[in-house]
């Protein structure tokens, strides 16, 4: 039996289909605008990609978890 996906991750088939964009891609926006903190990036997501608050917050905080920065 699989357990769900909790956590940011649990945000990313929503985020894939409503941005278009594979989750790679978005984590490659936000290690581009590395060394940002953590709203910076979110911010980012939201202004220069139209992402909502919590979707862009949730890619933020797990790709800082996947780098060892959060």
């Amino acid at each position: 039996m699989t357990e769900p996906v909790k956590g940011p991750a649990s945000y990313f088939p929503s985020i894939e289909k409503k941005y278009g964009r594979p989750i790679v891609e978005w984590q490659r926006v936000v290690r581009d605008a590395y060394p940002a903190k953590h709203m910076e990036l979110v911010a980012v997501l939201k202004d220069q990609h139209g992402m909502g608050h919590g979707h862009a917050n949730a890619v933020v905080a797990y790709t800082l978890a996947q780098d060892g920065l959060k």
